[in-house]
């Protein structure tokens, strides 16, 4: 063609093979790729294993990883050979010749297509379901161990007189290799079924047999095999029908047998067993008879005979012979799922009694009296006062508490005080300014414990603090305060290289550190330091400067994460909580081992069970469970975690529990024996809460022990919602050191309240013993209420509380401005055949933006106070006003005199400031009260020191007529929440 263009012709481009410097790029980029996948993979392995060791627990690792990879390459393996030799054999078995049909000839052209990749196809075929089986198998590590490490429960169950054991260890392995066993011949019938068809061993449209006989044997004996496995599976099922849930108008989740469980459907499992067995022989016959004439009929009867069987008959018996007289048959049952229900969860121990729940002493002055021996009554909340701490206690932004703050007892001059503490933890968020040194390298850490009385406030509602400061000073001793690990520290930092970090501020400035412990991941070496820039994202973790010699990574850094990670078969309790022990911070965790195979007790479901109105507003508070639905519990463990070392020690707490003891079978050496418990440590032990929440929420059922009642259901008990709010949260359990009816003496408990299902009365007071190390822990006392009278409720006597005239109108005055009242916990406590109710009230408001303790809700008998202290409303509420003196009306006080001018001064500046005070309480502002309250404080003092003075120069005479301070605060008018230091709350 000549040339149009005008110009000169260019080169020809020739489409072809891309030359060789394209090929190379081409293959480096592809290489780099395949490396950098293998290192990512890589890096997430390695750093999983320096974690463990740097732990202490490497052995959890390598247990759990060697568990995971043989179940991987053995059934992946079983897998792979199964389907695979289906595979061959079924192409082995193919006609030499095909039938000349237009099906054969479609059929020829994808026999052609495949034959040059007949064995890469093989292979890729058996490596997929080999990877896919494997996989499967790997994530029931926890089944293999416990069913090769299983111990005996020394239990039999009452149908089939096996040994709990059985269910909870044996049965969850069969059940796994049975259904491997189903899918290996479904994959296996599947591909074997495809390659005959493919190479006309099987036909659908070509004349002549359907299939040939080699193909009928074939096919024949996998459907042998897989009916088979349907035979297992029948007679496994008999043995699940002691840990069958099922709907049961007694229970929700209801487990085990029932009559028609045990007279129709056991029966037939039996039956259809046989059936199975005979069906299965029927298939495997058809190797010598070629026909699938007898096989499809015993097949067709066994169908037949699992509809009319195992369906029909059941309904029969139970619409019949159980509905017409359900009590009588199904009592047996529901006797045998009472006794294993109670058993499982550890509330056949539990001691129910009957409670009048009104007192008949005329005493009021002894009652009033009994009230210190029988309880230490808590009026500083832990879910309210938080903020209180955060505001008075923070010191600098980058701190923060919990929350929930925790409760603890600790002993001082001989005598047990019930302690709300937290921890000044880290609070990233409020550091000055945000960045990858600041976050990782700088601040790192929280320092010292805060700790409060629980059973008292002050002049000004604040807690009264045992430990406080920065660093923190107290009742504590000396103690390492630096918190690198907590529940608000959830992410990474690096610590011990040359970046310095933020230790503390005071008066004098920053104070800097460098964290000298031996936890966490050292990032000297540079493959380490590669490892976690891949692992976390962070490439600068490869090449910065601030990490060098001596470089530290922590990571996994609260206590129940911890926990977790070193021992994934236990379940962890939502709430840890802290303990200064022998110079330490120590987290202590409580953690459970369940099982959902114990035959005839009812399931329950953790997440549910375990939620209140805590859990609702903090899920940081949630259960951390293995198994959601279990159906056996046992708080088996206590763990803790060093907050500065991290260190994490399992204790072994429950020594009987067979669960526990399998576990420490298979990882030996993880859990220390219980004699290693230090004493100091058992001083802060606890009942833990989700146990306890759970054995409560079973009690509301199991607390009764004749079948007849329990099917009633006239007996049921519900747990009462939060009676402060109208959230429909159930209410959470308090701690409280209180003495119940039958104990001489006051012990660490936690409380519960029940009422009747549908109803707001209540029905009975729950507590179990919380003091570790006696014979009485872990006892459940319940005090059961009579059902032909009807006593007020949680949710009652908030009502009643707020109904009150007198008490409504101080509540008004309270929120007057931009006030708002918050109401504490609602504390119940047995007195003298009645029940106590005590409820603090907070005000939160006039500028100040933390809760102050005001007032102090107090009901007994029907008689209800709503004063200043908790002394004021006790004495109120009892009639025992002798015992303090009470304050004259305001309009009639007049100010002290006295002969001393600096005295009278004094008084003067102090009445002046009361009435300020007074002025501000009913305007609502709280910061000018509380000004006013330090001020009249002031006075009070100079008015002491100046009369102390005067005593000593006139020989100690006092000067006839000056008054002290003590009578000038007893003078003081009332209606204020705290009219002077002597008359702040005290423990009652």
């Amino acid at each position: 063609m000549p040339d149009r263009g005008g110009g000169p012709t260019g080169p020809r481009i020739r489409v072809g093979r891309p030359s060789r410097r394209v090929r190379t790029l081409l293959m480096t980029l592809g290489v780099l790729a395949v490396l950098g996948m293998a290192f990512t993979m890589f890096a997430g392995f390695w750093t999983d294993w320096l974690w463990y060791r740097s732990v202490n627990y490497s052995s959890v690792f390598t247990t759990t990883l060697w568990t995971k990879i043989g179940l991987f390459f053995v059934f992946g393996l079983l897998m792979a050979l199964a389907v695979g030799f289906n595979i061959w054999l079924a192409h082995r078995l193919r006609p030499p010749l095909s039938a000349m049909s237009m099906e054969q000839q479609s059929l020829d052209r994808y026999r052609m297509g495949i034959a040059p990749y007949k064995k890469w196809l093989l292979f890729a075929i058996t490596a997929l379901v080999g990877l896919i089986a494997g996989a499967s198998a790997s994530s029931q590590w926890r089944t293999w161990l416990m069913w090769v490490n299983g111990v005996p429960f020394h239990q039999k169950d009452p149908q089939f007189h096996l040994d709990v054991s059985f269910y909870a260890f044996d049965l969850p392995w069969y059940r796994f290799l049975l259904g491997f066993g189903f899918a290996a011949a479904i994959l296996s019938l599947i591909a074997a079924a495809l390659t005959h068809y493919l190479y006309g061993g099987l036909r659908i449209t070509s004349p002549g047999a359907r299939a040939t006989a080699a193909a009928t044997g074939h096919l024949s004996v996998l459907l042998g095999i897989f009916v088979a496995l349907k035979a297992v599976a029948y007679w496994l099922d008999r043995y699940g029908l002691a840990v069958k849930s099922s709907d049961f108008k007694a229970t929700d989740n209801w487990t085990g047998l029932r009559y028609v469980d045990a007279n129709a459907y056991l029966p037939a499992k039996t039956i259809l067993f046989c059936i199975a067995v005979i069906c299965a022989l029927l298939f495997f016959a058809t190797l010598w008879r070629r026909t699938w004439q007898l096989p499809m009929i015993g097949f067709g009867l066994m169908v037949l005979s699992a509809i009319l069987i195992g369906g029909l008959y059941p309904a029969i018996v139970q619409k019949f012979q159980v509905q017409p007289n359900e009590q009588a048959k199904e009592a047996p049952y529901v006797e045998k799922n009472l006794k294993a229900t109670r058993e499982a969860y550890g509330i056949d121990g539990t001691q129910v009694t009957e409670y009048s729940g009104k007192s008949n002493t005329t005493d009021k002055t002894k009652l009033r009296d009994d009230v210190d021996s029988t309880a230490s009554v808590r009026i500083m909340d832990p879910n309210v006062v938080s903020p209180t701490f955060q505001q008075l206690q923070q010191i600098r932004n980058y701190y923060a508490f919990p929350t929930n703050l925790d409760v603890d007892r600790y002993t001082k001059d001989g005598k047990d005080q019930d302690t709300v503490i937290g921890l000044r933890e880290l609070n990233l968020n409020g550091i000055p300014k945000n960045n990858w040194i600041n976050d990782h390298f700088r601040y790192t850490h929280g320092y010292g414990a805060v700790a409060a009385k629980g059973t008292e406030a002050d002049a000004e509602g604040r807690p009264v603090f045992t430990e406080s400061d920065l660093p923190s000073t107290g009742d504590l001793g000396t103690y390492q305060q630096r918190i690198y690990y907590g529940e608000k520290t959830t992410t990474y930092s690096i610590v011990g290289g040359p970046q310095k970090e933020i230790d503390y501020s005071d008066d004098n400035g920053e104070k800097t550190t460098s964290y000298a412990g031996k936890s966490g991941v050292n990032l000297s070496n540079p493959v380490n330091r590669a490892a976690y820039a891949v692992a976390f994202g962070e490439p600068q973790i490869l090449y910065s400067g601030a990490i060098g010699e001596g470089s530290r990574i922590l990571y996994n850094r609260t206590p129940k994460e911890r926990v977790e990670a070193v021992a994934p078969w236990l379940t962890i309790d939502g709430d840890a909580y802290p303990a200064v022990v022998d110079g330490k911070i120590q987290w202590i965790v409580d953690a459970y081992t369940t099982t959902n195979g114990y035959p005839y007790a009812s399931r329950t479901t953790l997440g549910d069970t375990t939620a209140d109105s805590l859990t609702a507003t903090n899920n940081s508070r949630a259960v951390v469970a293995q198994q959601n639905q279990v159906n056996y519990i046992r708080n088996s463990v206590k763990a803790t975690v060093d907050a500065y070392t991290g260190d994490v020690k399992l204790y072994q707490w429950d020594t009987e529990d067979p669960v526990l003891k399998t576990w420490m079978k298979a990882f030996p050496g993880t859990v220390k024996p219980r004699t290693a418990i230090p004493d100091s440590l058992m001083d802060h032990l606890r009942y833990p809460q989700d146990l306890f929440k759970v054995q409560r929420e079973l009690l509301t059922r199991y607390h009764v022990k004749d079948a007849q009642t329990f099917l009633s259901g006239s007996e049921v008990w519900q747990v009462p919602d939060e009676p402060t709010n109208k959230s429909g949260d159930a209410v959470p359990p308090y701690y409280l050191s209180m003495k119940m009816p039958d104990q001489t003496a006051q012990a660490f408990s936690l409380t519960t309240t029940f009422t009747p299902n549908g109803r707001d009365n209540l029905s009975a007071f729950m507590a179990v013993d919380s003091e570790p190390g006696t014979p009485d822990y872990g006892k459940i006392r319940i005090l059961k209420l009579p059902t032909n009278t009807t006593v007020n409720g949680p949710k009652q006597v908030q009502s009643q509380f707020n109904s009150e005239q007198d008490i409504a109108e101080s509540i008004k005055l309270l929120k007057g401005g931009d006030s708002d009242v918050e109401y504490g916990n609602l504390l119940t406590v047995p007195l003298d055949g009645g029940l106590l109710y005590v409820e603090p009230v907070y005000v939160r408001g006039g500028g100040l933006k933390y809760p102050l303790l005001r007032k102090v809700l107090v009901t007994y008998g029907g008689n209800t106070a709503f004063e200043d202290t908790l002394d004021e409303a006790l004495n109120k509420v009892f009639g025992a006003e002798g015992t303090t003196t009470t304050p004259p009306d305001e309009s009639t006080t007049s100010p002290p005199t006295s002969s001393n001018p600096t005295v009278q001064e004094a008084l003067n500046d102090a009445q002046k400031a009361f009435e300020t005070g007074q002025e501000a309480l009913k305007k609502g502002d709280w910061q000018a009260y509380g000004e006013a309250q330090k001020d009249l404080e002031d006075a009070l003092k100079r008015a002491e020191d100046a009369q102390t003075k005067a005593d000593k120069t006139s020989g100690g005479s006092g000067g006839g007529s000056s008054p002290s301070p003590s009578s000038t605060a007893s003078s003081s008018p009332s209606g204020s929440p705290s009219s002077s230091p002597s008359s702040s709350p005290n423990s009652g």
